[in-house]
């Protein structure tokens, strides 16, 4: 792909740099918080389950700005962070946390409905055989429910890769730093003779997006084909 520039590829590293961490870091709290709502019923568990959803249905601007009040430097939590060194705002690690949050809900939503089709019986039977609360997970549960694991994370990662309105919101649009392919189109849509540049990443981010969708369907067939031969 030498029609990219430099910078474009820039764009394109930075990109996969943030939707990967932004997975990685939404994966372990997203598999708790589908556990607890799809297993647990308690007072607030309708609350639960709608801030888990909020930022599916708000706006993603509302969502950045939430979060800049939340973790920009002067912000509730921010300002405690940058004292020891952690800072989020204007930062990639920023753009990383804006799109775990926008790509949580659905990362949820995919592992609640697997945990939901497991047959609690089979961990039952675990638990009475000796095992732990947690082996039961770990050697019952996780094994059924690893294609919805890993649709969950892709989806959570293709969310990622094209996130906007809540990035640039809370990290704004700073070359090298939160410029992503979604901003590095709107950056090129705003200026003279900017068409090609932004068609070159269009097509980038199309190609992205497809290869992690087909990547999760194999993923996750392999996955099911496993579990069926345990």
């Amino acid at each position: 792909m030498n029609w990219l520039t430099p910078e474009e590829w820039q764009v394109v590293g930075l990109s996969l740099r943030v939707a990967l961490w932004a997975t990685l870091g939404s994966l372990p709290v997203g598999l708790f918080v589908a556990w607890i709502l799809a297993r647990k019923r308690f007072w607030g568990h309708a609350l639960l389950n709608a801030l888990t959803h909020l930022p599916l249905i708000m706006p993603p601007v509302v969502t950045g700005y939430i979060l800049l009040i939340l973790f920009g430097r002067r912000g509730v939590i921010g300002e405690w962070l940058a004292d020891i060194g952690i800072v989020f705002a204007f930062r990639w690690t920023g753009a990383a946390l804006a799109c775990a949050v926008m790509g949580f809900p659905l990362m949820v939503r995919a592992m609640r409905l697997s945990i939901e089709a497991v047959d609690r019986r089979l961990e039952a039977a675990a638990g009475t055989l000796g095992a732990s609360p947690i082996m039961v997970f770990l050697t019952v549960t996780l094994p059924l429910i690893l294609p919805g694991v890993v649709a969950g994370a892709i989806l959570g990662f293709a969310k990622a890769m094209g996130e906007f309105g809540a990035t640039i919101t809370f990290v704004s649009n700073i070359p090298g730093e939160t410029r992503t392919l979604p901003t590095a189109i709107y950056t090129y849509l705003n200026v003279p003779g900017g068409d090609a540049g932004a068609i070159r990443l269009t097509l980038i981010s199309v190609a992205l997006s497809l290869a992690a969708l087909l990547v999760s369907e194999w993923l996750a067939r392999r996955a099911a084909r496993h579990v069926g031969g345990v």
